[in-house]
């Protein structure tokens, strides 16, 4: 009875940690999402400043490629980290699925700017920034969904299982030590 109880407080402390106390999905969701667009929002724009000073040496596409990787890696272990209650160190997994939607939200941002290229002639840095955050922010909300649903999804199964699909169950068989004599293995023989 009692570790049924511990296990149940457990359970309770892990559900106030995780943002959602069982009142309703949406709260835990805006929760991480707020979460997210204080990190990832935080790292977002400190990069946008990056990819402008990396602008001046290199060129546009290169700078924000550099920018990319590294607020990729930094953001992805914000988001184990605080964003979405992983409470450790994010997996080889989760960096790699992370940046599989970097490089789309990278897509999103290099399209926009040689959008913007195409419309404007010579567009000044506050318009760009303008562009680039609004692209960015565009890609962080498709990026929030994808991090929360895929990458740091919880209690999440193999991929290889089907739903509804039975889990394997351990079975551990005792031998029992067999008797010498066919005697004892059945008393009328």
């Amino acid at each position: 009875m009692a570790t049924t109880e511990h296990r149940r407080k457990q359970r309770g402390s892990r559900a106030r940690n995780s943002g959602n106390t069982g009142n309703s999905q949406g709260s835990g969701a805006l929760n991480a999402f707020a979460r997210f667009v204080l990190c990832g929002g935080g790292v977002g724009l400190a990069s946008s400043f990056a990819v402008a000073g990396l602008a001046l040496s290199l060129p546009w596409a290169v700078a924000n490629a550099l920018v990319t990787v590294v607020s990729t890696v930094l953001a992805t272990e914000l988001h184990a980290r605080f964003t979405f209650g992983a409470g450790g160190r994010a997996t080889w997994r989760q960096h790699v699925q992370s940046a599989g939607s970097a490089a789309a939200a990278y897509v999103v941002t290099c399209g926009a700017m040689l959008v913007l290229q195409q419309v404007v002639a010579a567009p000044g840095a506050v318009l760009e920034q303008v562009v680039y955050l609004s692209a960015s922010a565009l890609a962080g909300v498709a990026r929030f969904v994808v991090l929360r649903v895929v990458v740091f999804a919880r209690g999440r199964r193999p991929l290889t299982a089907p739903r509804g699909a039975a889990r394997p169950v351990a079975v551990t068989v005792a031998r029992a030590a067999a008797p010498a004599e066919a005697a004892a293995l059945c008393p009328a023989a």
